[in-house]
């Protein structure tokens, strides 16, 4: 199965970090500013940037989400040199979208002037490795249909979720004196502003796409591996999920990122290319040509780096789509993965590993070689 061309699409406004520190809704302290710096994302994309002083709920449209979507499956249909028409199986992976029914793939089918009888899948909820999975799922397609082409768009569009969450704050008070709280109740809200915070100023807005076929040209998929919840309640580390709310048809949102997510991406990740690699595991590491990290911090991609002896240049792409761009969740590794490849500099038969991990919690790698 080959990837034969990639595509992305970012929203209009721009933000740099110092100006969203400006507009936030309070006064920050500055232990939570050099926490949201260490962060390493330099500016972001946004496509639902709204006044964050507003206290009242807004009504999400999916308007913009559906733009974008389609500007980045356009763009790859067309650089692959194929029609909409072309297209056999189509694939939406995303986590947010207003609608929670119907899916991303149904609203999309007649915006990207798809035959209403497409075959079409949402993976919905599956955030950094959507798009080893979309590989996964456009792979067992392609058995079966070998002549046909597939389409996969990743939404990395989190902002429904990240910016409601500091609507209105009040104030958010530094790790070191959450930590050292002894009422419980009160410190699990202190935690939940400050980690509510870290994710306003860490995920960005993106869309990726890719078509993929069988015996072309293009990059190839060797192989994927997927490792989930080796410990019972490891999914529990990372998390969206709603909440209930005292009135008639509303909900609340609640999200959570624990401190021992950079150890379980380095555990997780090894457990991936372990069981990706087997014997060979050295051999293709040391001659592997560019890595594909998704982009969860600064501080993971140290980790992952210096826990897989991976040299820095290897992984320039990685850092340069969070600091340009934020965390895109499951957009993160298809948009790294089309700068790497743009960028030049490979030649046929060069290795590239690609490996996603978080919410989930899962990780997931990929074998991929330029033919």
């Amino acid at each position: 199965m080959q990837i034969l061309k990639l595509a992305t699409a970012l929203p209009e406004n721009e933000f740099s970090t110092e100006e969203l520190l400006r507009a936030f809704p309070c006064k920050l302290p500055e232990g939570v500013k050099h926490n949201v710096l260490n962060l390493g994302v330099r500016k972001r994309c946004l496509i639902n940037h709204s006044s964050l002083s507003q206290k009242s709920e807004a009504v999400l449209s999916e308007d913009e989400l559906v733009d974008l979507c389609r500007e980045a499956c356009g763009k790859a249909i067309e650089k692959a040199g194929v029609s909409a028409r072309d297209i056999g199986y189509f694939i939406a992976a995303y986590d947010v979208n207003p609608f929670l029914s119907p899916g991303l793939s149904q609203i999309l089918v007649r915006q990207l002037g798809f035959n209403p009888y497409i075959r079409h899948v949402n993976a919905q909820g599956i955030a950094s490795t959507a798009f080893p999975k979309a590989l996964e799922l456009a792979g067992n397609h392609l058995a079966v249909h070998p002549d046909d082409y597939v389409l996969i768009c990743v939404s990395g569009v989190s902002s429904y979720w990240f910016q409601n969450q500091v609507r209105g704050l009040g104030n958010v008070a530094e790790i070191s004196q959450i930590r050292l709280m002894r009422n419980a109740a009160a410190k699990a809200l202190q935690l939940r502003d400050w980690v509510a915070t870290m994710e306003f100023f860490l995920f960005g807005d993106g869309v990726a796409a890719a078509v993929v076929a069988k015996g072309k040209k293009g990059l190839s998929v060797k192989r994927l591996v997927e490792v989930t919840n080796v410990g019972k309640n490891d999914y529990l580390a990372g998390y969206s999920r709603l909440s209930a709310v005292n009135e008639p048809f509303r909900f609340g949102f609640y999200s959570h990122l624990d401190r021992k997510i950079p150890d379980l991406g380095v555990k997780y990740t090894k457990l991936a290319l372990k069981k990706l690699l087997g014997k060979d595991l050295k051999k293709i590491m040391s001659a592997t040509k560019r890595w594909v990290i998704h982009t969860g911090s600064q501080k993971i991609l140290n980790l992952l780096a210096e826990g897989n002896a991976i040299d820095s240049e290897k992984i320039a792409e990685s850092r340069s789509v969070l600091q340009e761009y934020g965390n895109l969740s499951g957009a993160s590794l298809p948009f790294i993965l089309e700068k790497v490849v743009s960028d030049g500099g490979l030649s046929a038969g060069d290795v590239i590993l690609m490996v996603g991990y978080g919410w989930g919690f899962s990780a997931a790698a990929g074998l991929l070689e330029i033919s």
